[in-house]
């Protein structure tokens, strides 16, 4: 790869969470946790929740307390910068922030901002599994599957430290860490397995070994070719679609990474105008991974393939698709023969997307999306999570569908889309 392209990648990693996030402002909402956070409510008797997108904050010791000998200056740390903000750092390289933690100690949520700039001040429960347990029981939550919290494992910054094997051993002691999390949680929270993709031999190599260690699902980039990988479409990820297939573990595309909503805002907007508008086109950004896999082919080749569209919400299902279907009739009669079946189809066979803040996807939405293809999510501990007040929302949304639906819904769907077991 060419240096021009690493120091892109690089620079496009460090932005992983604006750094304008953490500066001061925002405002603190006083959170009657006592009344809201009351376990299950007597509607859901009898289903264990599962949370399908939260955020474990990876501890600051992770990499330092795995690295063998060889490592232990080189991999990942926490530093404290001259600006009052913990980042990670690996060396004199600046690997970005620690993710999104709005949710006070004290319980209360931060708005506006993207983090406190300490994980101290932050709620226990976003890196301790203790606490984190505890406030999945206070929520009514029996599992969560969990997602990265900051940047420190992204390819793109790997990528560029010139160290191949180092790079590899630093997703290995992330999933490594994640095997611990599972069982120190017992078997409540599933932190989604990171894959060394930008090495063949590796990504396959990993993709076995995590499958093995028991992790429950892979979370990747929709569009690897932005750090000079191959696409999807390229044979370079036969073997690990293949893998992935006779092994029933699903891709999870979290938000869509492949388009930069910065550049859709107005210039003059403060900070959390900006913000407002970037988080929602994120998630509508994943219309372009559901369109992506479903024109490709590759759902023919692999029909039993499972893909999560993870916090990106669910509304926007149904307008997508039906425009897929419309494309399908105007756009490609060249592939009228060599695409099986229609975008309703592939949707239905191959997908699962996820709502939280939303009431009219659930309330209105269900039977045209599929009640076999929708999770339920907090996003928790991240700005837009739904917190507390997880069960009132729950109730008020699904409350007027019959038990079978709700149990899908909250248990059955991610129980089966993640084999957990339940």
């Amino acid at each position: 790869m060419a240096e021009a392209d690493t120091t892109e990648i690089a620079a496009a990693a460090k932005k992983y969470w604006s750094a304008e996030g953490y500066t001061p402002g925002g405002v603190i909402r006083e959170v009657d946790y006592a009344s809201q956070s009351g376990g299950l409510d007597p509607m859901f008797e009898g289903i264990k929740i599962v949370d399908c997108d939260t955020h474990i904050t990876e501890a600051p010791d992770l990499f330092t307390s795995r690295a063998p000998a060889k490592y232990k200056d080189k991999v990942p740390f926490v530093k404290l910068d001259t600006d009052g903000v913990e980042r990670w750092y690996v060396g004199d390289r600046n690997f970005g922030s620690m993710g999104g933690n709005v949710i006070r100690a004290d319980k209360n949520k931060l708005l506006g901002r993207l983090a406190f700039p300490k994980l101290e001040q932050a709620h226990p429960g976003g890196h301790i599994i203790k606490d984190r347990l505890e406030a999945m029981d206070d929520m009514g939550i029996w599992a969560q599957i969990a997602f990265q919290n900051s940047g420190v494992t992204q390819a793109g910054s790997l990528m560029t430290l010139g160290d191949n094997d180092l790079a590899v051993s630093i997703v290995q002691m992330y999933n490594d860490a994640s095997v611990d999390i599972q069982k120190d949680s017992g078997n409540r929270i599933f932190n989604m397995a990171h894959l060394p993709f930008w090495d063949k031999a590796e990504l396959i190599k990993e993709a076995r070994r995590a499958i093995d260690m028991g992790l429950k699902g892979f979370v990747l980039p929709d569009t690897p070719e932005r750090v000079g990988v191959p696409s999807f479409l390229d044979d370079y990820w036969t073997p690990f679609l293949e893998l992935c297939e006779s092994t029933g573990t699903p891709l999870n595309f979290h938000l869509n990474a492949a388009i930069d909503p910065n550049t859709l805002t107005w210039e003059g907007f403060a900070f959390e105008q900006t913000l407002s508008v970037v988080a929602t086109m994120f998630s509508i950004g994943n219309a372009a991974t559901l369109g992506n896999w479903i024109v490709s082919g590759r759902l023919d080749q692999f029909p039993k393939l499972k893909i999560g569209l993870i916090e990106s919400g669910a509304g926007w299902v149904p307008f997508a698709v039906e425009a897929l279907e419309h494309q399908f009739d105007e756009m490609l009669p060249r592939f009228s023969k060599t695409l099986q079946r229609r975008p309703w189809e592939y949707f239905h066979d191959h997908f699962l997307c996820s709502f939280w803040f939303e009431k009219v996807a659930p309330k209105l939405l269900l039977e045209t999306i599929g009640v076999d293809n929708v999770m339920f999510e907090t996003d928790f501990p991240h700005p837009t999570s739904l917190y507390p007040g997880v069960q009132k929302h729950l109730v008020d949304v699904l409350g007027g569908h019959t038990p079978e639906v709700r149990k899908k819904v909250l248990q059955d769907n991610p129980n089966k889309m993640y084999q957990l077991g339940l």
